[in-house]
């Protein structure tokens, strides 16, 4: 059961183990708080990066003075990884994945937010007419020797939004069959191909299947953890924080105003994002994702929604209670208010 959570913590730790705070690159060593290279990003394809992308394609980086390379990772392991061993200064992750590289004592810190709200969505076939919490726990009583097939990222976001769900409406993984995933596209062609029945994952690919495909919307992570709890954080080294501050700030500072865009002019946003072909679904769809989401620029997690989620990794055995403050906002501060709840 925990093998991709083994997967993942000896990934980071081999890779850590022989990078460990490797900051080396074309970067100047001059220390004014500014990093002097190329800010190499990793992501994945959620709809939360898209004010990271859309930040790169109005040019708000270079008004920074940041020059900035983007790498897609399918798996969110490889993702933190390729952190922890220094091959890149940002990663927009899973929250869950700093947490994981915590108990293997490598310290990553989550900055941010990537920016997005209600991004995680779980959802069904449409022909089962569940489209709600309470509707699914009824068809689960109803149907006790039919267990829908249920696909998730064991260790990921994507896997505690459906514990915490299960949860909370008297259910659990007993009363499923789960299907376990190191992949996300292939999690959303076995949807697509109805391999599964029920799906955790994210805009605007959820979005995509429920308008083309009639898929139903189970629930979110605002619903299960509160608003503001994210599905992706913004994360560096703790190391990389402390020596090159204004790097970030200024990379938030960037992210913030592209946020901003998206809320105020979806319709910009998308046009600025077929540039880079970010998404692989129409631009109706993408428009009718953001259109969907809380008109809020929001990049202050919700630190207690992401520890509902991370209380029970440990009920689950995934991982020990944090040692350490995995969270750090100072410079986020500087720049968000606190958001009200």
């Amino acid at each position: 059961m925990k093998k991709s959570i083994t997967f993942i913590i000896i990934a980071i730790a081999v890779v850590a183990a022989t990078a460990y705070f490797n900051l080396r690159s074309t970067a100047s060593e001059v220390n004014d708080g500014v990093y002097h290279g190329t800010i190499k990003i990793g992501h994945l394809v959620a709809l939360d990066m898209a004010p990271m992308f859309v930040a790169k394609e109005a040019g708000y980086f270079k008004e920074e003075g940041m020059d900035v390379e983007t790498t897609f990772f399918p798996n969110p392991g490889d993702n933190n990884a390729a952190l922890a061993g220094g091959s890149l200064q940002i990663s927009i992750n899973p929250f869950t994945l700093p947490y994981l590289a915590e108990n293997s004592g490598i310290p990553i810190r989550i900055i941010s937010s990537a920016g997005g709200l209600s991004i995680m969505e779980v959802i069904a076939q449409g022909n089962l007419n569940i489209d709600s919490p309470r509707a699914l726990a009824a068809y689960v009583k109803a149907n006790p020797t039919k267990k829908l097939k249920v696909a998730a990222l064991k260790g990921d976001t994507l896997e505690m939004i459906l514990y915490r769900c299960f949860k909370d409406n008297g259910m659990s993984y007993d009363n499923f069959e789960m299907v376990w995933f190191n992949d996300l596209l292939a999690m959303v062609q076995s949807f697509q191909t109805k391999q599964v029945d029920i799906l955790s994952f994210i805009k605007p690919y959820t979005t995509d299947l429920i308008v083309n495909s009639g898929a139903k919307k189970i629930t979110d992570n605002s619903e299960v953890w509160g608003m503001g709890t994210p599905n992706c954080t913004t994360a560096v080294m703790e190391s990389f924080l402390k020596k090159y501050p204004k790097t970030v700030e200024a990379y938030l500072r960037a992210v913030k105003k592209a946020f901003d865009l998206i809320v105020t002019d979806p319709a910009k946003a998308v046009a600025l994002l077929k540039n880079g072909g970010y998404y692989k679904v129409p631009p109706e769809v993408l428009l009718q994702a953001f259109n969907s989401g809380p008109k809020e620029a929001r990049l202050t997690p919700n630190k207690e929604g992401v520890m509902k989620a991370i209380n029970d990794m440990v009920t689950m055995g995934y991982i020990k209670a944090p040692k350490s403050e995995v969270m750090d906002l100072t410079i986020l501060k500087t720049i968000e208010p606190s958001p009200s709840k």
